[in-house]
């Protein structure tokens, strides 16, 4: 087992990612099943990817739209690409967005935080309302220091003021943020160092001057690219 000590030198705050890497995006689809059937997971997979790829889109353009959008935009496209439109099936998956599963080592890693002195935040694409949904469903609001949104900056990830607005909130310059994502790979656990991730971190890299921590969840379609 690797020593992590390099890892979370200096390290005052660990700043999540939520799609994908506390909440299960796939979670909304699978309580769908009775009405999608056998083709759930390409309905999860399409969506998600959509998703991001319009996020990435509008960042590049600088055309935002908020996330409640984007992802609605990318569900219509997904559910015409399967031949299933259908405007109460678009409404009832929505709703399920709101309250995503957590995955389940998620508490237990940020109570581990916690209790040995970091910091915790949430750093998403998602909107006030959609991480508030989900925070709450999932009972983690008192795990976390701060939620923040890219509403604050009005663009998208991986643009330097989204990491930027971590590092003023949480009053510290980046190298001391350890920042946490979903990435491409083989399923994976969380867990609170990079040496017990148990083949769920991809590689330690430095993002807009902030350590991230690259957490392997799923394997998307070829079509999608990691999210660095």
């Amino acid at each position: 087992m690797t020593n992590t000590a390099p890892v979370i030198q200096r390290v005052r705050a660990c700043v999540f990612d939520a799609y994908g890497t506390l909440f299960d995006v796939g979670s909304a689809a699978q309580r769908c099943s009775d009405a999608l059937g056998e083709v759930t997971p390409r309905l999860a997979v399409l969506w998600r990817d959509k998703q991001l790829q319009y996020s990435w889109l509008r960042a590049v353009q600088g055309r935002h739209a908020d996330f409640w959008q984007v992802t609605g935009d990318a569900l219509d496209f997904a559910l015409d690409a399967l031949g299933m439109a259908d405007f109460g099936l678009r409404e009832r998956l929505m709703q399920l967005y709101l309250t995503l599963d957590a995955y389940p080592e998620v508490p237990a890693v940020l109570q581990q935080l916690r209790d040995a002195g970091f910091g915790t935040a949430i750093l998403s694409n998602g909107t006030p309302a959609m991480l508030t949904a989900a925070v709450d469903h999932a009972r983690l609001g008192t795990l976390f220091d701060q939620v923040l949104s890219v509403e604050d900056v009005e663009v998208y990830k991986p643009h330097p003021n989204v990491y930027r607005l971590a590092c003023n909130r949480l009053a510290c310059l980046p190298m001391p943020l350890l920042s946490y994502h979903r990435t491409a790979g083989m399923r994976g656990p969380l867990r609170p160092t990079a040496c017990r991730l148990s083949g769920a971190i991809g590689s330690v890299k430095s993002v807009n001057g902030c350590r991230a921590v690259q957490i392997t969840r799923f394997t998307p379609s070829s079509n999608c690219p990691p999210c660095w």
